[in-house]
């Protein structure tokens, strides 16, 4: 049988304010996972005690004292990417309290703290994010037949092996180095594949292979051209083109082209990807090269 899940500090107040709320016992351990008797014994000790941690057991007393956990919470909470070593280490030289790495990391339970793989994103500035907060009040109320006015575009790269890190293997002890479980490495990497394309809620463009460095005047003449205008054109004539802001798109040849076209062109703010719903397909479609057996042996 598994053990009981502990609810930490935070939880155990998070579930006795549920309560004041008139939140039933039932949902309260649903949303903190626990068995509904977790929440009757927290509740029955609080009307106890007025308190909502556990009771003082016997054994082994804490290394560290109330004062020195806030300050493990602290620093922890200041410093997202330290390590429990690290923490350990500025404890130690702050108070002269020595702990063990695993005691540290007890602590970071006892805070609700769990190690997660961050999440990958672009650094922003204070003007990238008044920019990007600026677009979305302006298309905040748009409706969905203005969104498919739009065709959203953007290049994308593919490499041949798998560079998300999130990759698993099945091996038992003692099996780290074993045939089938070793993630091989070509030495000068596996080579990858630019792709451009275009999306939008009527159509979507073909995907054109770009071969080497994109210009200003390759963009014009291999994707503009050929690609996006009779794009909009199909979409109508209140199509609406986006792009980011690479140089390519942005260069002085471009820009006349997109006058001379009279090509509406949506403002972009800078550094945001997340904003176009085209990398979404870029990551459905990355999953499925990924996934193809057998997998590709090269880019032809």
């Amino acid at each position: 049988m598994p053990p009981r899940r502990k609810l930490s500090d935070l939880d155990r107040g998070r579930a006795i304010g549920w309560l004041q709320d008139c939140v039933a016992t039932r949902q309260v351990a649903q949303r903190l996972a626990v068995a509904p008797s977790v929440i009757i014994r927290l509740k029955q000790r609080f009307q106890a005690t007025a308190r909502v941690q556990e009771r003082q057991r016997s054994g082994r007393p804490r290394v560290t004292t109330q004062r020195e956990d806030r300050f493990i919470q602290r620093q922890a909470m200041q410093q997202r990417m330290a390590t429990a070593n690290n923490i350990r280490q500025l404890l130690q030289a702050t108070t002269n309290t020595v702990v063990s790495g695993q005691t540290t990391r007890n602590r970071f339970h006892n805070f609700g703290l769990r190690a997660r793989r961050p999440v990958r994103g672009t650094t922003l500035t204070a003007n990238h994010r008044a920019a990007r907060r600026a677009w979305c009040t302006q298309h905040v109320r748009w409706q969905r037949q203005q969104w498919a006015q739009v065709l959203f575009t953007e290049e994308s790269r593919f490499y041949l092996e798998p560079a998300d890190g999130c990759i698993r293997v099945w091996r038992r002890r003692g099996e780290r180095f074993a045939e089938g479980a070793l993630l091989e490495r070509q030495r000068f990497g596996g080579g990858s594949v630019m792709v451009w394309g275009g999306i939008s809620t009527r159509l979507r463009t073909p995907l054109y292979h770009v071969v080497g460095n994109l210009t200003g005047v390759r963009y014009q003449n291999e994707i503009l051209q050929p690609l996006v205008v009779p794009a909009l054109q199909a979409i109508g004539p209140r199509a609406i083109l986006q792009d980011d802001n690479t140089p390519p798109h942005r260069s002085a040849a471009v820009n006349t082209f997109i006058q001379q076209a009279r090509v509406n062109r949506m403002m972009w703010p800078a550094n945001s990807l997340d904003l176009n719903p085209i990398e979404h397909m870029w990551d459905e479609l990355c999953r499925r090269v990924q996934q193809h057996l057998p997998p590709p042996a090269n880019l032809g």
